[in-house]
């Protein structure tokens, strides 16, 4: 019996990757002079947000950029995402059903605080692990395999939900069963490299699936 449900974030649980893309476009042209497509970003991925700029960024001044990021991107979650009434529906349906659940993404704290807040979901998860407080990232299961000690659930007990190929990865090696969603208008992976367990393409499917124990 499944006891604990862990999400990533960017392009699963909110569609918060046109705003980290555009704050990454916005960071290297400001400092670079850089023009980087949302495929480039997309190659930097795996470090926090803090690690991606310190990993790629050639102007000497890092830590103005970081803060240049974080400005932008709190900028833009006000301009150009809404939440998603149905996914939160959905946290909340797991809430109400005893069913654990946790975030491990990416993401550096600081930006994934604007998220939650922003999007009302900041009360809702049992255990959060970001990419400040593992060493290895993604697809590494370092951070999953921490999220399941702090929930106290075994491997078998547990889904990872996510939308890219480091999700799967991750899934996979911490043999939890693995699920790949393809249910925002934007997500990282249209063809996984490794098979997940499943492949949901909407929220609706996601709950029935839950609900009939398919999953």
């Amino acid at each position: 019996m499944m006891e604990a449900i862990i999400f990533d974030f960017d392009g699963t649980l909110a569609n918060t990757l046109p705003i980290c893309f555009e704050a990454f476009h916005h960071v290297f042209k400001e400092f670079d002079n850089k023009d980087c497509t949302d495929n480039d970003i997309k190659a930097m991925f795996g470090p926090s947000e803090t690690g991606i700029i310190r990993d790629n960024l050639l102007h000497p001044n890092k830590e103005e950029a970081i803060e240049n990021y974080y400005a932008k991107y709190e900028e833009l979650h006000k301009d150009l995402l809404d939440g998603d009434g149905e996914i939160l529906a959905l946290l909340s349906f797991l809430k109400e059903s005893g069913m654990k659940i946790g975030i491990f993404t990416g993401k550096a704290k600081r930006s994934l605080d604007i998220s939650l807040h922003a999007l009302q979901m900041a009360e809702l998860f049992d255990v959060i692990i970001t990419g400040d407080d593992v060493v290895k990232p993604k697809p590494d299961p370092e951070g999953l395999l921490k999220a399941l000690s702090l929930l106290e659930v075994d491997a078998c007990e547990a889904i990872y939900v996510g939308d890219s190929d480091a999700d799967i990865v991750a899934g996979l090696q911490a043999n939890v069963f693995t699920i790949g969603v393809q249910w925002l208008p934007q997500f990282q992976t249209a063809q996984f490299s490794a098979q997940p367990h499943a492949i949901i393409k909407t929220v609706a499917q996601f709950k029935q699936s839950l609900k009939v124990g398919i999953i």
